[in-house]
């Protein structure tokens, strides 16, 4: 089992009668790329401040690397970095010196590690061209190359692709699972878009009006989400022992009405329909479920009322 890494217990974060995050609990460990899948407003980028150390719990506990106290939480956050809402930079400065001024403020004394950080995201031709003139792309990239110049062991990242177009949401996700696989290193990441995701994250929580209504790592949200068939017969039990045996089929969910979920051979029907006719079953449901991954994340997460989005997004902004 791997390290956990930060863990959070009934944290909670209170402005006036509002509660922007209301007793969360939940364990990263290393390794993963988490990503925190919620509407705008439902407390995700409160979350990361309160790891980040930028806005303090009213109930509740973290810990960051194993550690809670304050001197701890100073001391993991030197091994942690993070970009939340937009990233900071001089508009009239090109991408190197912003990131040799940001090395200089972090006391990193490698001066190589800027070319290392430009090229790893993808900047390192831009010269002296002003961020002023950087697409938003080129922007994001940017933030993330601030990110990594301390050799994070992990990145907490908030709505990094928020406003890209494909290409630019393509890029991002390719250089963040490239960190990951690469840097070994640890992402919690942020998004209103459970697509923009989808093809990136290990696991997920799901949150809304500052709750975490699930956690799913990826297996389990393809299962629930991605094709299969659905079989109920007259007798499921002795079906599932038939397709076992029969066919040699390993992966296979019995729900709580005795039916079954079949996530291998998709298109296989009729041997599977002409098995369980030979050894005497009846199959009263026998039809393919398509993925509806957005169906899915509705029911979890559906539309905040207004009246809660405009308050907590305005917690989330504080």
């Amino acid at each position: 089992m791997s390290e956990i890494v930060i863990e959070a217990k009934e944290l909670t974060k209170q402005y006036k009668k509002q509660k922007a995050v209301d007793s969360v609990s939940f364990q990263i460990r290393k390794g993963m790329i988490c990503g925190l899948i919620g509407p705008n407003g439902a407390g995700k980028t409160t979350i990361m401040k309160m790891l980040g150390g930028l806005v303090l719990p009213t109930g509740g506990s973290f810990s960051l690397f194993g550690g809670s106290t304050e001197e701890a939480l100073c001391h993991a956050r030197s091994r942690m970095s993070f970009m939340i809402e937009t990233p900071y930079a001089k508009e009239e400065m090109s991408a190197r010196e912003n990131l040799e001024k940001l090395r200089l403020q972090k006391g990193i004394p490698n001066p190589k590690r800027v070319d290392e950080v430009l090229e790893l995201v993808g900047l390192a031709d831009t010269g002296k061209k002003q961020v002023r003139k950087f697409s938003l792309g080129m922007r994001q990239r940017l933030g993330l190359a601030g990110a990594m110049l301390s050799k994070p062991e992990i990145m907490v990242l908030d709505e990094p692709v928020n406003g890209l177009d494909p290409e630019g949401i393509i890029e991002i996700r390719e250089m963040l699972r490239r960190f990951n696989e690469e840097e070994n290193i640890t992402i919690l990441i942020s998004s209103h878009i459970l697509a923009e995701l989808s093809q990136l994250c290990t696991d997920y929580m799901f949150i809304r009006k500052g709750t975490i209504r699930q956690f799913s790592s990826a297996e389990e949200l393809h299962k629930i989400c991605g094709e299969y068939y659905h079989i109920h017969t007259d007798n499921d039990a002795v079906a599932l022992a038939v397709l076992q045996n029969k066919l040699g089929i390993e992966n296979c969910d019995v729900l709580k009405d005795g039916s079954l979920r079949l996530f291998e051979r998709l298109n296989e029907l009729p041997l599977i329909s002409k098995t369980l006719y030979e050894n005497g079953l009846v199959p009263v449901t026998l039809h393919i479920h398509e993925a509806d991954l957005e169906s899915y994340y509705m029911k979890l997460v559906g539309d905040d009322n207004a009246e809660h989005s405009e308050s907590d997004a305005a917690a989330d902004k504080a």
